[in-house]
């Protein structure tokens, strides 16, 4: 089996420890873990003093922890809606009863940020919630941009980073971001089922909102300073986790990690344009190319790659729309065979 969706095809030792003994996590030991994970996770993405809560939960998770927490205490929110995920926010924020106003992005393109300030500037929000990426289409958006426009108003920001995270440069202190949050699925490359929320130190004894009982911060927070989390974690996830951020350390932090994305992502794109697909994203992220085919049945490219060779890629939105991510494990020759065969499928 071959995987272009996330996490991609995962290193064996990070894999193999999913089959070992789940050893007791109530010990120093797994605490010690623990901390070293979110030392290294703060590092990864430029938090200095920052806090990592370590949620047994996918990235939507954080997300709701994120809403019911801190953007529950604001006034009124503004959300980047370019696709899918960006909509998950307006609809929790509209779940929760949280003042919101949708800015709407059309599909794959980029935000108008002289716009957006006008926007700004009218509905006067308090929190800004995005996508760095919009994983449902590929597009990447400009978040110094966006900082900026947020300082200029004075407005809190927060990044749903959980496909950009290892596959773009991401400082979360220059940019000025208070909250960011990733998945374990994704530029982490190992199995779903970890989010994190990052907090940065500004946000030392904010007033938590506090309108979910799982994943409140402050109960999360406190259990996090000596290593633990307040209920029963993933812990085998725990483990991989910690060995891929030793990883990823022991390479010298996150610039290896994005060079190969960076790299894949060129080697595919170079095929897409020998096909003659196009790739709609106005600001393509490394992450993924979304890309379209010319294939005459929808849906079959996706199914023969299932069927015939186990191979799994990401359907769109849209008919002959799909999406190969750079994450995992890739080499050029596997890309290759991959735009052969969607190549053949899409003329039968």
């Amino acid at each position: 089996m071959r995987s272009y969706v996330f996490p991609g095809d995962i290193e064996k030792r990070i894999s193999a420890i999913g089959s070992q003994p789940i050893p007791y996590m109530r010990t120093d030991e797994f605490s010690r873990i623990n901390k070293d994970s979110e030392r290294i996770l703060l590092k990864l993405i430029h938090c200095k003093n920052g806090r990592a809560i370590l949620y047994t939960g996918s990235g939507t998770g954080a997300m709701s922890a994120t809403v019911e927490n801190y953007v529950s205490t604001k006034k009124k929110a503004l959300v980047i809606d370019g696709g899918s995920f960006g909509h998950r926010w307006y609809e929790m924020c509209r779940y929760y009863g949280i003042p919101v106003f949708n800015y709407l992005v059309p599909f794959a393109q980029d935000i108008d940020y002289n716009d957006l300030e006008k926007t700004l500037s009218r509905e006067k929000p308090d929190v800004f919630l995005c996508q760095h990426h919009e994983t449902s289409t590929g597009q990447l958006f400009n978040l110094e941009k966006i900082s900026a426009i947020c300082r200029r108003h004075k407005i809190s920001l927060v990044v749903d980073a959980i496909s950009s995270f290892l596959a773009e440069e991401l400082d979360m202190d220059a940019l000025e971001i208070d909250i960011c949050i990733v998945s374990s699925q994704k530029g982490l490359n190992i199995p779903p089922g970890l989010s994190v929320v990052f907090l940065r130190k500004n946000l030392n004894g904010h007033p938590w909102g506090r309108k979910g009982y799982y994943w409140d911060f402050e109960d999360n927070l406190r259990n996090l300073s000596r290593g633990q989390t307040p209920f029963s974690p993933a812990t085998t996830l725990f483990l991989q986790l910690h060995a891929r951020l030793e990883q990823l350390e022991a390479e010298g932090g996150e610039v290896k990690n994005i060079a190969r994305v960076h790299h894949r992502a060129g080697i595919f794109r170079r095929l897409c344009r020998e096909y003659g697909w196009e790739i709609p994203a106005e600001v393509p992220s490394f992450a993924i190319t979304g890309f379209q085919t010319k294939e005459k049945t929808p849906g079959k490219v996706f199914r023969s790659l299932i069927e015939k060779h186990q191979t799994f890629i990401m359907p769109g939105d849209r008919p002959g729309f799909y999406r190969v991510s750079h994450m995992g494990l890739q080499t050029e020759e596997d890309l290759r065979e991959l735009a052969g065969r969607i190549h053949e499928f899409e003329t039968e």
